[in-house]
């Protein structure tokens, strides 16, 4: 009947919705540091039976195919893309990227995920007691044991994540201490928080704290940071052919409402 038709088709216009929606949010993302693009997973929704396959046709014969009308399709989820973006150099002491796998913790406040905040954006700064925090608007603290006095200079980060400087009268780099990264079994069950800020879920498992380069973690490579992962080619092709579908489905829902309203004009004689 149409109003299945019409059901259908309304099922696909609110999902083809909230594809766009995710899109545009890649889109509008697309220069933010350390940002990871999402994408949209569908799935078809429950079917009416009118026939199995293999039921008798008659006393000698089965039904090779059944008979299915499916209900139309919803948003199963959407899906974090964590492959590395693109390296932009700054040249900056305390900008940093991760060459592979892992994110830097930080400290966010505790009725959030215990306080416990990952993160891909490496443009950090310091604060006034010298600890390393996010150059974003909450400016949240790096959890790690670096302190790095307000008189030091040549700020160094080596591959491992180890902070050295020279201090005043000093001839050899002194240590501050070590940043520490953490790996996820499952990266994409993080939840987003905004700010550039991922918490722990169920999903994701517990985080896995590691020295970089070790353990599947990456390395940390200074005055660099990395790009979004965004591509706006993909994310433009991606728009355009919702775009397109999400007409088709407007069509099937115009067809629908015009064959009821046939329907209801029919007039018995």
């Amino acid at each position: 009947m149409s109003y299945i038709a019409l059901n259908t088709a309304a099922t696909g216009l609110s999902a083809l919705s909230t594809s766009l929606d995710v899109t545009a949010n890649n889109l509008a993302n697309a220069n933010t540091t350390g940002f990871k693009s999402s994408r949209v997973n569908f799935e078809d929704l429950f079917y009416q039976e009118f026939a199995q396959p293999g039921a008798p046709s008659s006393s000698t014969l089965q039904r090779p195919t059944g008979l299915y009308v499916g209900l139309g399709t919803d948003v199963s989820g959407t899906q974090l893309n964590f492959s590395q973006g693109a390296t932009q150099v700054t040249d900056l002491p305390l900008d940093m990227m991760i060459e592979g796998d892992g994110f830097f913790e930080v400290e966010i406040p505790d009725d959030i995920a215990q306080g416990q905040g990952f993160t891909r954006a490496g443009n950090f700064a310091l604060n006034a007691d010298g600890e390393i925090v996010m150059a974003n608007s909450p400016g949240f603290r790096l959890r790690s044991d670096v302190t790095i006095p307000s008189d030091a200079s040549q700020i160094a980060v080596a591959l491992d994540g180890t902070v050295t400087g020279m201090l005043p009268g000093g001839t050899e780099p002194t240590e501050f201490g070590t940043i520490m990264l953490t790996r996820f079994i499952n990266p994409a069950g993080l939840q987003t928080r905004g700010n550039n800020v991922y918490t722990k879920t169920e999903a994701s498992g517990e985080p896995l704290t590691t020295d970089a380069g070790q353990e599947g973690a990456g390395f940390i490579r200074q005055g660099a940071l990395e790009a979004s992962n965004v591509d706006p080619v993909t994310e433009l092709v991606t728009l355009i052919k919702t775009q397109r579908v999400f007409e088709m489905n407007s069509q099937v829902l115009q067809a629908a409402n015009e064959t009821l309203k046939n329907i209801s004009n029919i007039r018995t004689f």
